[in-house]
């Protein structure tokens, strides 16, 4: 691995020790740890434990997230990709880098009862399905993604987690100071940049490096700092992290914010985020992790309090259109919230129901005040399509909202739940409790399925469908 030389100037001068350079140079040669976050809204940390048990996984705790672990496997270059295992599929955990758990444990910390919170830039979703986690589904996480190839991605990930309290947007961040000023309890910026710190998982992360490119994205991050302070209610908390090392994109990009407006915003350390957090606490009380600290990808992560409101900007001045959803009434929703009962799916008011045409969504209860001042690519769950004759419950609501019983579930095999994730139809070994069943695996859902005959024609979505190995 080449390292350009205007780099190594930087990284000198920010590790002017010698054997603590010549470390982190070291590491940087060296293959990334794996690790894993526990999804919560499926399993607890320690049901999670028990039940991989079994598999001989090596596990072990983050310092910075409770749900959060390195994992070493025996025979790592044979085994089953991490991803392909049953509990991935299932979404019983979301297979993260371990600094980058470390914004989102920051961000509670600061602001434990955050209802309303923003992830600027969202994709791929570990830490959107993160902040799910830490608020229980409950209010509103407004998921911006400004790369169009990536918002599939983030979907897919929120849908195999269960996550039903977010609306995305596909926006350049910079939109958002004008168009939501003073809106969220908490903003999570974790900014695009120049990437140093991944140079253990991508070799090439250094390839186009040049301090030119580096201050043009320091100047992106300026303006993307600046527009999420203005969408910051006063006495919220702003989050900033990037996975780069340089003082450029990280603490210069800061200390302007903070000259900006002297008298709204406050930096809040996080020198006691976890234990050994002064081991990378800056003077300012910043989190500054070079590689070789934790044996991780490098990372930034600064906490911001917002004293005061400041002026707003001007008002955007796109035009949204007419919002093509309607909320339903109550005794609208009376038919719709049985028939979803009898089929095993369970919200509550976290969750407003909305029709388009012919379709059925679940909006998060928190999202209607914001519906008239930006424009939305997808809110909350798709429940269901309408036909004359019921409903077509959709698979990211049977995931989000799907309540096992012993009356509405069938239970499948490890050689069934396979079949199942590779698309195929089912011939189960146990008895139909009815003729629509949730099907399950180890107790997780894995979707909604329909008898003919013999059979349970298999409804997982086309665009998930798994070949190769799986399971272990």
């Amino acid at each position: 691995m080449i390292f350009p030389a205007e780099f190594q100037a930087l990284m000198r001068d920010a590790l002017p020790d010698e054997a603590d350079y010549q470390a982190f140079l070291a590491i940087s040669q060296q293959p990334l740890r794996k690790s894993l976050r526990v999804n919560t809204l499926k399993i607890s940390v320690a049901d999670f434990l028990q039940q991989v048990e079994p598999y001989g996984w090596q596990l072990t705790p983050i310092p910075w997230c409770p749900e959060g672990f390195w994992i070493t496997r025996e025979n790592e270059s044979e085994a089953i990709p991490l991803g392909s295992v049953a509990e991935h599929l299932s979404g019983l955990f979301y297979i993260q880098e371990a600094s980058s758990m470390l914004p989102v444990s920051a961000l509670f910390a600061l602001h434990p009862d955050a209802e309303k919170v923003m992830d600027v830039a969202a994709a791929p979703g570990s830490k959107t399905t993160q902040i799910a986690a830490k608020m229980h589904n409950r209010g509103l996480i407004v998921a911006n993604e400004y790369s169009a190839s990536r918002v599939k991605v983030l979907h897919a990930n929120l849908s195999r987690c269960g996550v039903s309290n977010t609306a995305m947007t596909h926006f350049d961040g910079r939109v958002f100071g004008a168009a939501l000023g003073e809106t969220f309890d908490a903003i999570l910026l974790d900014a695009p940049c120049s990437g140093e710190g991944v140079v253990r998982k991508d070799a090439d992360a250094l390839r186009n490096w040049s301090l030119a490119s580096t201050e043009a994205i320091a100047a992106t991050q300026r303006d993307l700092i600046d527009s999420a302070f203005h969408a910051l209610r006063p006495n919220g908390t702003l989050i900033y992290s990037t996975c780069t090392l340089n003082t450029l994109e990280n603490q210069q990009v800061l200390a302007w914010l903070l000259a900006r407006y002297p008298d709204a915003v406050e930096a809040v350390s996080l020198a006691n985020l976890f234990p050994g957090a002064e081991q990378v606490a800056t003077p300012e009380g910043y989190l500054h992790v070079f590689p070789q600290r934790f044996d991780s990808e490098g990372f930034f992560v600064a906490g911001l309090r917002k004293k005061a409101a400041v002026p707003p900007l001007p008002a955007p001045s796109y035009k949204l259109g007419k919002l093509p959803f309607t909320p339903l009434s109550a005794k609208l929703q009376a038919p719709i919230i049985a028939a979803a009962e009898q089929a095993g799916l369970h919200w509550d008011s976290a969750l407003s129901l909305w029709q388009r045409d012919k379709e059925l969504w679940l909006f998060p209860a928190d999202i209607e005040p914001l519906l008239k001042k930006v424009r939305f690519s997808r809110i909350g769950i798709k429940l269901a399509e309408t036909f004359p004759k019921g409903y077509r419950w959709q698979h990211e609501a049977v995931i989000a909202l799907g309540q096992i019983r012993e009356n509405n579930a069938l239970p499948l095999t490890a050689a069934e739940a396979e079949t199942w994730y590779r698309g195929q139809d089912i011939y189960p070994e146990a008895a139909f409790p009815r003729d629509e069943v949730l099907v399950t695996y180890q107790g997780q859902l894995l979707g909604l399925a329909k008898k003919v005959g013999s059979r349970l024609k298999n409804s997982y979505p086309r665009e998930l469908v798994r070949d190769g190995r799986l399971f272990r």
